[in-house]
This record gives C-alpha cells, sequence and structure tokens, in this order.
C-alpha cells in the first residue's frame, strides 16, 4: 500500500520546527562572527584606556594582548611611527581580532591574515606574529605618505582586502594601543596577570626570549654568568649595537632594565620605559610575570582592578622580590620563579 502523504497540519509543525531550527542556527552564526571580528572573550582579562580622560577604553584578552605588544614592539625595533603601529593594530584587529588565526579565506593565516600564495611567506613565516608584523610594515613602509593617510587607505593599500573600509572602525581602539604600547600614554594599559593555558614559559630567561624575540634577536646578547659568594646568581645581558634596548639584568627573580636614554628613532627615556612595562603586562599571563614597576607606578598581578599604583605600598616585598632596581630610570619585572 502506498505511503499516506502527511497532513497539512503535520507539514504545517515540520516547516515551524525548520524554522526555528533557521533561527537557532543564523544566532549562533552571527554570535561566531562577532567573536572573530571582535576577538571577544567573556573575561577579556585586559583593559587600556584612553590617556585624555575621556572615559574611552578597549577590552582584550591576555592572548590578544601579547600579539598587540609585538606588534608594536617590531614596529619601534624597525623605527616605524606611532601612527604606523596604529595602523597595523587595527588591520590585526579586523582581519583576525589581534588571533595568530591557523585559518582563513583560501590559504590566509595569521595576524593579518597573509597568504602564503601571494608572496607573504612560507606558512610556517606567516603564523610567527614577530615575522607577520614586520612584513606588514616593510610593505607599509612603501606606500607613500601613509602616515598621512586616512588609517583604512593606508592599511587597504598593504592588505588590499575586498571589504577596504572595514579598517575605520577600529581606529580609536587601535590609536589607544598604540599609544599605550609604543609608551607614548603612561599607566594606561593593565591586565589582571591571571595565568591561563598559555602561562608555559616562566622565569626570567623566559622574560629575556620573550623580549629579544619581539625587539630583535640582536637586541639582548648574553653574557657571562657570574656567581656571587652567597647571593643569587646573576646573568646581564648587553644592549644591542644601537642600543635600543636595553641591558637586562637579572637577580632572582626579577629582570631590571635600565631606561637611560631615547633610542635611535627619537623616543624619549619616558616613552621606552613605558613601553617596556606596559610590554611586560600584556605578557604577564603568558610569562607569569607578577609585578611591573616603573617611574614610580606599580603593577602586581591578581588586583581585582588591575590598575597601576604608586610604589612604596609593600607590594613588592610580598611579591617575594629580590635585588633592587625598578625606579625612574629602570623597569623591573618580577616573575612568579
Amino acid at each position: 500500500m502506498p505511503e499516506l502523504s502527511p497532513s497539512p497540519k503535520r507539514r504545517g509543525r515540520r516547516l515551524l520546527r525548520f524554522g526555528a531550527a533557521c533561527v537557532v542556527l543564523s544566532a549562533v552564526a552571527g554570535y561566531v562572527v562577532v567573536q572573530y571580528v571582535t576577538g571577544g572573550a567573556d573575561d577579556p582579562g585586559c583593559r587600556v584606556v584612553s590617556a585624555k580622560g575621556d572615559e574611552a577604553g578597549y577590552e582584550f584578552t591576555p592572548e590578544q594582548a601579547v600579539n598587540a605588544a609585538t606588534i608594536a614592539a617590531v614596529g619601534t625595533h624597525r623605527e616605524m611611527p606611532e601612527r604606523a603601529v596604529a595602523i597595523a593594530l587595527a588591520t590585526a584587529i579586523q582581519e583576525s581580532g589581534l588571533r595568530n588565526l591557523a585559518h582563513g579565506d583560501r590559504d590566509s593565516l595569521g595576524l593579518f591574515q597573509q597568504r602564503p600564495s601571494q608572496g607573504w611567506g612560507t606558512e610556517k613565516q606567516v603564523t610567527d606574529p614577530a615575522y607577520a608584523a614586520s612584513i606588514f610594515y616593510e610593505h607599509l613602509a612603501k606606500v607613500p605618505d601613509y602616515a598621512g593617510l586616512p588609517l583604512t587607505v593606508a592599511a587597504q593599500k598593504v592588505q588590499r582586502s575586498g571589504y577596504p573600509e572595514a579598517y575605520a572602525k577600529h581606529e580609536a581602539d587601535a590609536v589607544m594601543l598604540a599609544a599605550a604600547l609604543t609608551g607614548a600614554s603612561a599607566a594606561t594599559l593593565t591586565c589582571d596577570g591571571r595565568l591561563g593555558e598559555a602561562a608555559t614559559a616562566q622565569g626570567p630567561d623566559a622574560v629575556r626570549a620573550a623580549l629579544s624575540r619581539d625587539f630583535g634577536r640582536d637586541a639582548l646578547e648574553e653574557a657571562q654568568e657570574e656567581a656571587g659568594g652567597g647571593t643569587t646568581s646573576t646573568s646581564a645581558h648587553k644592549a644591542s649595537a644601537d642600543g635600543d634596548v636595553p641591558t637586562a639584568e637579572t637577580d632572582g627573580r626579577t629582570v631590571t632594565l635600565p631606561v637611560t636614554r631615547e633610542t635611535s628613532a627619537g623616543r624619549t627615556v619616558r616613552e621606552r620605559g613605558w613601553q617596556l612595562a606596559h610590554w611586560a603586562v600584556a605578557n604577564a599571563s603568558a610569562l607569569h610575570i607578577q609585578q611591573v614597576s616603573y617611574a614610580g607606578q606599580e603593577w602586581t598581578a591578581g588586583n581585582t582592578d588591575s590598575r597601576w599604583r604608586p610604589t612604596g605600598s609593600g607590594s613588592t616585598e610580598a611579591a617575594g622580590a629580590s635585588g633592587s632596581g625598578g625606579g625612574t630610570g629602570s623597569v623591573r619585572i618580577v616573575t612568579g620563579q
């Protein structure tokens, strides 16, 4: 006997269920798109605020903070201006949500969604944040008067995106991030410092390796390790040839970065100091950094409000720091191990 066709009422119920399922799937897809574009997270962990006192701010995750700090460090190492760093950050926010993606449109990969097939480098290279940032700046530097162009125009001349106006919506956030991560604004970037899955590298050696990674392989040159009679051994790392990254002196769990003169790119001592201090805070979760101090201000991991505070509150001793330093002429980083 042939199977009877479903009644109109039953067909209506099926269509209703199908329609409801489509609505749910559309909502989920929309959420995924928003998370992808903004890099959103339920618990961002890091925040940068405007130095203008206008209460503007941008929240992001520790993963995004590490990548943003790398982009800024590579830019300053290449002697690019703050505007170039803002352009790079806005581009990476749009392209990947400041995440080092292993996927994308066609063969696009990494922070900037660069395509190996289009000559940007190998898959391994474009998924190395330091390399990806460096090759972006290399192309940006070839754009005539890029610093005088609207941000979205300058970014598009490098990226050749199918959505050329998309970068503009991230400009305000990128400008705030660039100001903090180049040191132009002081004590404006904080993170809660809680450890996550990325916190695999710990201790002063990990901090020095990350500094070398972001500011250039030749930035820190390891010298002979010295042992001193009943005291903790000390490792000294000499400055690079141009002196832009200062000597890193280690005592126990503390890395001290003296900042005594402006860089070859013309950044002041204060700017260089705040760049290094903000870089350390951005890397706090990944490198298990417990405390950073510079110019009379101090950040400590685990504070409920994650603010920079005046030094002298005794928190250094609470963090178990050893050694000296951390005044206005040096950035002092205390690690968990």
